[in-house]
């Protein structure tokens, strides 16, 4: 008998009870200079569900850098540290001060493809190595008890087969004991290709991460690359079990206000954007007063009224004042102003 293919957005009955899975449904990706502790406080405003990435830290920032590498605010659960790194010793130090510090996840990279993470010799460029991967997320397996994944390509170069994305899936979840990866659909070139340009040449193969579902049904399987609103996560959810937004969640953060609605099924109003920027008043003081600068707060904020009326004046105001000494959250006032929120 022929079954009834489902409507083509149906979001899947979300009755998933493993709290771990469930927080894989929709995420936020770790984007380097963008998703730093201001915006991740920012987009919790925004939902409440939603799984949120550090940028990646290095294992040697953490445990030699002068600064604290590992700071959040309590709010931003639930929060997962992406790591770089390559020696299974310091990922392991570093996932156990994580789980210390209250993360709920560590994840690894092994898909950045950019020539600095290249020389340091940890992302996408492991995934020629699948052993060396498998001993750094066991060595972080056996030293936290957080959820430890990895977040990887479809290939590299002209590795890019499906059989060798098998290959190396199989050997880091059987030998690295990984459960869950996060599968960028586009494979990245190593050389030859910016950072930028890794993100858009290389074709999406979303086929290819749903096919890698069904060949290894037990692992916890998302998807990131090109996925630019809810329907469109929602189409995902069909085939898998979680979705990675990147870029568009940062420039058009207003997206963020139906996700625990519309992928997390709940009943609760969508987030209100002026109700959100108010909320923003008494974090912007506290981190005033310890010496932050307004606008390395508010950068994060630009896109929250595209599409509103006044969302140009609300950018360019803030874009220009922001950075001026002295500046508090009266800029912020004055700047949502100028948006039209009849």
């Amino acid at each position: 008998m022929r079954q009834t293919p489902p409507p083509e957005h149906a979001v899947a009955p979300f009755t998933e009870v493993d709290p771990h899975r469930a927080r894989q449904r929709f995420s936020i990706a770790p984007m380097l200079d963008w998703t730093d502790r201001h915006c991740r406080y920012f987009h919790r405003q925004l939902t409440g569900q939603t799984l949120l990435y550090t940028e990646m830290v290095t294992t040697g920032a953490i445990l030699h850098g002068k600064g604290d590498y590992l700071a959040y605010s309590e709010e931003e659960h639930p929060l997962a540290l992406q790591l770089g790194g390559s020696d299974p010793h310091a990922l392991a130090q570093c996932a156990k001060r994580a789980e210390q510090r209250g993360y709920d996840e560590v994840n690894l990279n092994v898909g950045c493809p950019s020539d600095r993470v290249q020389n340091g010799r940890f992302g996408a460029c492991l995934m020629g190595e699948a052993q060396l991967v498998a001993d750094c997320v066991k060595a972080m397996k056996d030293s936290t008890s957080i959820p430890v994944t990895v977040k990887t390509r479809i290939g590299i170069d002209d590795q890019d087969s499906y059989e060798f994305l098998c290959e190396f899936i199989q050997t880091v979840a059987e030998r690295g004991e990984c459960d869950t990866f996060i599968v960028h659909a586009r494979k990245a070139w190593l050389s030859g290709l910016s950072p930028k340009e890794n993100r858009e040449i290389p074709p999406l193969d979303y086929a290819r991460v749903y096919q890698l579902k069904r060949d290894f049904p037990t692992l916890t399987i998302a998807i990131n690359g090109g996925v630019k609103t809810l329907e469109e996560a929602k189409t995902h959810l069909q085939h898998l079990d979680g979705v990675m937004m990147g870029r568009e969640a940062y420039q058009n953060p207003g997206i963020l206000a139906q996700v625990d609605r519309e992928l997390f099924g709940l009943d609760a109003a969508a987030a209100d954007p002026a109700g959100v920027v108010q909320a923003m008043y008494p974090y912007i003081e506290r981190e005033l007063s310890d010496g932050a600068s307004l606008g390395h707060i508010t950068r994060h904020m630009l896109g929250l009224f595209q599409g509103i009326p006044g969302a140009r004046q609300w950018r360019r105001y803030l874009s220009e004042n922001a950075h001026k000494p002295g500046a508090g959250v009266a800029v912020v006032e004055r700047a949502l102003a100028l948006v039209n929120l009849a």
